[in-house]
């Protein structure tokens, strides 16, 4: 059941989602994004790696002195120096980040499985004389082997760790394997678990919630779904997925979504996909005359929500699909004007071959210069 469970949402935009190739935020523009995060509900903030030192660590304390309701982490790897330069930006939580796959141990850290456990809980133990919240990240343990991976999380919680951070670092999960994976985990170990998926395989957003139905009770997304090569899973699929898949409201101020979707795109350079899921512009965007028609007779049959909880608004699109009901609705809606059926099927003939002819759906105004030229300025005026 997952209903009466406190799910926590750690939003790494600032930390993951600007590790996407190419894309850099300012100061400003971390501080905003911070301060947007914590509006909508993020309970944790990811906010950067205050080792690389400069304008990251000013950017990490600068976020702490916001003083967001959100829990501020810094990232690590498992080193002392790491977590010494995250400390002094005044956090309340850090993440301690080391591969558990054996071809990460063998290739990128040249060591063994005996020293990374070593260097894991060390760092752990150093933390928690500090008092900090403790995320230990298992990278790669999608492809870790499970009984190293069941130590791992042992020795960690052992040291103090509060959760373990369960990475799909390359994105090689499917749901029903999370399911399996992430119950095998828990039942073993006892610890808490954040989901942190990615999107290499488009599952990012259902290999989470296949988590949270095992039992993991933190998920980690960003902001569009940021993230390394094809990112992360998205803050705002989580969250509306949660809400209206899996019957869990976090209390988000989900009709704030678009506007932090765009300013999040703006900010990183990234378009945002008209077809992106739950803000993309075509969400709501209706151009089929069946679909068209059954949204204006009753939304819910072709919209699973109302566009207006997440900031955007229900648009009948003019063009090759349309038919004559959504003709005739967009004239008396958006234009005052009500026409008749031949008149709309005579617009309806004129519009599909203008459509086909320009391969696209046509603009307000190039509808209202068919119709003028069908029917006169003069009745467009009336």
């Amino acid at each position: 059941m997952t209903q009466n469970r406190n799910l926590i949402i750690v939003d790494t935009t600032l930390r993951d989602g600007e590790q996407t190739a190419g894309v850099v935020f300012s100061n400003q523009e971390k501080l905003r994004i911070a301060r947007l995060l914590d509006e909508l509900g993020v309970n944790q903030i990811e906010a950067g790696v205050a080792v690389m030192g400069g304008d990251e660590q000013q950017a990490i304390k600068d976020i702490v002195k916001l003083g967001l309701k959100a829990s501020i982490m810094g990232w690590n790897r498992a080193v002392i120096s790491d977590i010494e330069s995250t400390l002094a930006c005044g956090v309340d939580a850090v993440a301690i980040s080391i591969s558990t796959s054996d071809i990460h141990i063998e290739h990128k850290l040249m060591t063994t499985r005996g020293a990374v456990l070593e260097r894991m809980v060390k760092a752990v133990e150093f933390a928690k004389k500090e008092g900090v919240y403790i995320s230990v990240n298992a990278e790669d343990a999608s492809r870790s082997e499970m009984e190293f991976l069941i130590e791992f999380a042992q020795e960690a919680k052992k040291a103090g760790a509060d959760r373990l951070r369960y990475c799909d670092t390359v994105g090689i999960l499917e749901p029903f394997l999370t399911y399996e994976r992430i119950t095998k985990l828990i039942e073993a170990t006892g610890i808490e678990v954040e989901m942190h998926t990615h999107n290499d395989f488009g599952m990012a957003t259902a290999n989470a919630l296949a988590g949270v139905k095992a039992g993991a009770n933190f998920i980690g997304v960003t902001v569009n779904g940021l993230g390394e090569r094809a990112g992360n899973a998205a803050l705002e699929e989580v969250v509306m997925a949660l809400k209206h898949l899996l019957k869990v409201d976090l209390n988000f101020a989900t009709t704030r979504f678009r506007e932090v979707s765009e300013y999040v795109a703006r900010a990183s350079g990234r378009i945002l996909p008209p077809g992106k899921a739950i803000v993309g512009s075509n969400m709501f965007a209706h151009e089929s005359g069946i679909h068209a028609d059954g949204a204006l007779k009753n939304p819910l049959t072709y919209e699973v929500f109302k566009p207006e909880e997440v900031g955007l608004e229900r648009q009948i699109v003019i063009g090759k699909h349309s038919g004559t009901a959504a003709i005739k609705a967009k004239f008396r809606g958006e234009y005052g004007i009500e026409i008749g059926d031949g008149e709309a099927e005579k617009l309806l003939a004129k519009v599909r071959d203008t459509a086909v002819d320009l391969k696209r759906s046509l603009f307000d105004k190039e509808l209202m210069y068919i119709y003028e030229d069908m029917f006169g300025r003069q009745q467009s005026e009336v």
